[in-house]
């Protein structure tokens, strides 16, 4: 398989590193280079950039607002913006629910949610996660309660992204109580935010930041027409959605931005009277990530030059590959980080601080990089935990 980008892809590459260069704003720049998460205005700003050129939802179908880019040129460029870098697309309705929404979803969904999604004019969350039920997600237990031309949802969501910025949060809850396998009993809703009685509650991370939320129903009424496809086949279109999202966990573009970081910080860093680059042991380490990096980007390249030949609506299983061994990566990413930061990774320096302009303690680069490493520490869990993806790998790949 000849994995090298053609001549029309190597131009294409290009008119998408020009636009980046002169369409990210300088401050949105320079603070995901030095590891910051952006805020919600800058990724509302970044958006109507992308919306103006046509370029926000460029995996969409073009009868959606999507661009007529084959798999390939979308690689280009979801690995462009992260090496740019800039923002990551906003809200999980840009990649999760958008898709399932245009490939599942009834026409009066499609013609009111997807414009609105496409210019971030809706921030959307994702209800899948509860107290109970994270890695096992079938055994969630929010209910829906078919009343007349409503469902009564009752239930709690937790770790849920972004809920605090969100209009709707699309959802995973149990219509029938009494399937026989408690996947046939769930359905995929779309719910308003603003509903009364929906309570969103961030929740303090690790790293001193508030991701993550956990959110509560109580006997919210949601119309009928906002239940998507078929009630009691949530599932299947929730394996679809999740398979994306491994796809997208990967980060090579990320990845490749942070290593250069690191070898750029590192030559500024002196550890027993040398420049910690110049040192084996760490160019070893250097070393090895790279490689290991360098073949999860064929892999990946690998698995989308097949996306164009599987059937509509199905997700690839290689994604749990990519989504273990990006995961690992991403990590030891963010460990050699730390090595190179020292001890000045010790004294603790919130967004809010560095906003403040508060003078850090050591280099001005070393505030974020600990919150960071203990943020990606949860890569290996979220969109399904690695041992959930070793077993679809086993079942769905290697047949055993």
């Amino acid at each position: 398989m000849d994995l090298s980008f053609t001549e029309d892809e190597l131009a294409f590459r290009d008119e998408v590193r020009a636009f980046l260069r002169s369409a990210v704003a300088a401050d949105i720049r320079e603070k995901l280079i030095a590891g910051r998460q952006p805020s919600k205005n800058d990724k509302l700003r970044w958006t109507k950039i992308l919306a103006e050129k046509g370029w926000s939802v460029p995996h969409w179908p073009v009868e959606y607002g999507g661009t007529d880019w084959s798999p390939v040129k979308q690689y280009i460029f979801a690995e462009e913006i992260g090496q740019t870098p800039a923002p990551e697309p906003a809200g999980s309705g840009y990649d999760l629910g958008g898709p399932v929404i245009y490939t599942f979803g009834s026409e009066a969904q499609k013609k009111r949610f997807l414009p609105r999604i496409a210019t971030l004019e809706d921030w959307w969350a994702q209800g899948f996660s509860e107290p109970g039920a994270g890695s096992d997600l079938a055994a969630l237990s929010t209910r829906a309660v078919r009343d007349g031309d409503h469902y009564i949802v009752n239930g709690q969501k937790t770790w849920t992204t972004g809920a605090q910025y969100a209009d709707w949060i699309f959802c995973l809850v149990r219509t029938d109580p009494t399937a026989k396998k408690k996947q046939q009993g769930i359905s995929f809703m779309l719910i308003d935010l603003k509903s009364p009685g929906v309570t969103v509650r961030p929740i303090e991370l690790i790293d001193g930041g508030y991701e993550v939320c956990e959110v509560f129903f109580q006997d919210v009424r949601v119309p009928a027409e906002n239940l998507v496809g078929e009630e009691n086949r949530g599932w299947d279109y929730a394996k679809f959605l999740l398979g994306n999202e491994r796809y997208n966990i990967t980060y090579v573009g990320i990845s490749k931005l942070r290593m250069g970081r690191i070898k750029e910080l590192a030559a500024r860093t002196r550890v027993g009277g040398e420049r910690l680059i110049d040192q084996a042991d760490f160019r070893k380490r250097v070393a090895s990530i790279e490689v290991q990096l360098k073949a999860l980007e064929m892999t990946q390249l690998r698995v989308v030059s097949n996306r164009s030949k599987r059937q509509k609506g199905t997700a690839d299983p290689a994604g749990s590959i990519l989504k273990i061994k990006g995961s690992e990566i991403q990590q030891a990413i963010a460990e050699l980080l730390l090595d190179v930061v020292g001890p000045y990774a010790l004294p603790y320096q919130s967004d809010e601080e560095i906003e403040r302009k508060e003078p850090p303690i050591g280099p001005d680069w070393a505030a974020p990089i600990a919150p960071a490493y203990f943020n990606v520490r949860k890569v290996p869990i979220y969109g399904g935990s690695d041992e959930i993806q070793k077993n679809i790998i086993a079942k769905v790949i290697l047949g055993l």
